[in-house]
């Protein structure tokens, strides 16, 4: 990250946006951080708390569902107060969130507070694109700074599970959540300046529609995790109450003068297809990220530091790779690194899928984790810069929440609907490879769609 921030030209506007930038970027990094370093302390959370694996999904996905249902509005609420502002309290919110976390007594108080740092999580992210948006205004400059705050928290992705091992190794999972704290003190300090402040705008926010947004998500999820429990019936309840929901939700948005999903950044071009590839990308990421860990200590024996070295041929592209993609976003505009980055999504979650079928072991694994990591890493910062781009005057928060909301919403299903083939005190790998077969699937599936919108030179 140093190297690209000491490329731009020096002077006193450049001075100021560094830190900025940098800030901005840590905050991201904090954020995904909470959820890459969880994935290592699964086993270790499973038998302190005594979680089943439906516990351990729900310690994932009461993070990720709470944060994907109100991404939406967090954009527009940015948009609304001033992106800064709502930035800045997201970062104290989730730094005081992460310390009770460490204290948890029982599983369901954590995963209540996971949800509530689902909440400040939200509050941080679709506010950081729309700071960033603000600082770089020259298109060019913003994809480049945009790749930087990718490559920055795609470094979160790469430390996650060798940080997660080593803590879980020292002193147990709790002592994951314990470094939120010192990193969030760090944000505020760095976007302290007036150089990250943005305008409010006239934005109205709809209660009662984000309520039924949470409440059909998590109803969702409850129903893919009850279902691959086992628990009929309490899915088939479940399921037919998401579906109450968001049709209450859709009926809702029809009529409200200030709908969660706003209409304009829905009808830019490329916008559709952009979401899906969002959405299936952090599927595919999530997904395997909640899954491998069970079989690499379960069914290879590995410790959870181990398991964090096992990840680095997937989590290390996520932290070089983007740079070399805003490079290419910059010359060629976004479509073509989606594109790559979904043919190889699909080709890792065949590859590794394939291996695990044949009975689990390391070597040829590897190939599949390359192909995964560098294909989030070529998608994910040119989906950034493609929606930003397409985003009409005035909605780079509301684009950035919808965007995040996309990919968010992505992670929880993967994480349901991937973890249903894991089953604690297994040693067949059968089922986590019919996951990661399905992860592949849905890649494939998006890729057909070929994402359109931003194909223009963004110099």
């Amino acid at each position: 990250m140093n190297s690209v921030l000491a490329t731009a030209p020096a002077g006193p506007a450049e001075a100021r946006r560094r830190p900025a930038l940098l800030g901005i970027s840590l905050g991201y990094f904090m954020v995904l951080l909470d959820t890459t370093v969880l994935s290592v302390a699964e086993p270790d959370l499973a038998r302190s708390l005594h979680a089943t694996v439906a516990g351990l999904q729900w310690a994932v996905t009461g993070y990720t569902v709470v944060f994907a249902a109100l991404l939406p509005s967090a954009g527009a609420i940015a948009d609304r107060y001033g992106a800064h502002r709502v930035f800045r309290a997201g970062i104290a919110a989730f730094g005081l969130g992460s310390l009770l976390s460490a204290a948890a007594p029982d599983l369901w108080t954590l995963v209540a507070l996971r949800a509530l740092l689902g909440v400040a999580a939200a509050a941080c992210v679709p506010a950081s694109m729309a700071m960033i948006a603000r600082l770089y205004p020259v298109p060019a400059e913003r994809a480049r700074a945009v790749a930087t705050w990718a490559a920055t928290s795609g470094a979160a992705l790469a430390a996650g599970p060798l940080a997660g091992g080593a803590l879980v190794g020292l002193a147990g999972w709790r002592a994951i959540f314990l470094i939120n704290v010192p990193l969030a003190a760090a944000v505020l300090v760095l976007v302290s300046g007036r150089a990250v402040h943005c305008p409010r705008g006239p934005r109205a926010i709809d209660g009662p529609a984000q309520l039924l947004a949470c409440a059909a998500m998590g109803l969702l999820t409850d129903a893919l995790i009850a279902l691959g429990s086992g628990s009929g019936p309490h899915a088939l309840c479940s399921a037919a109450g998401a579906v109450a929901a968001g049709a209450a939700f859709a009926v809702r948005e029809r009529r409200s003068a200030a709908p969660v999903l706003v209409p304009a950044v829905l009808r830019a071009r490329g916008m559709p297809a952009a979401l899906a590839a969002g959405a299936a990308v952090n599927f595919a990421m999530t997904g395997a990220l909640f899954v491998l860990p069970l079989v690499f200590q379960r069914d290879l024996g590995l410790t959870p530091f181990q398991t964090g070295l096992a990840f680095l041929p997937m989590t290390l592209p996520f932290a070089f790779n983007p740079l070399l993609t805003g490079r290419i976003v910059a010359r060629t505009g976004p479509r073509r690194p989606v594109v790559a980055g979904l043919a190889l999504l699909t080709a890792g979650g065949a590859l590794t899928g394939a291996v695990l079928l044949g009975g689990a072991s390391y070597p040829p694994l590897v190939a599949g984790l390359l192909c995964t990591g560098f294909g989030v890493s070529f998608a994910l910062p040119a989906l950034a810069t493609m929606v930003v781009a397409a985003a009409p005057e005035g909605t780079a928060g509301a684009a950035g929440g919808i965007l995040n909301a996309a990919r968010q919403g992505g992670a929880a299903l993967g994480t349901a609907t991937m973890g249903a083939f894991a089953t604690v005190g297994s040693t067949a790998s059968g089922d986590p490879a019919h996951a990661l077969f399905l992860a592949a699937g849905v890649c494939g599936a998006v890729l057909l769609v070929r994402p359109r919108g931003g194909a223009r030179r963004t110099r």
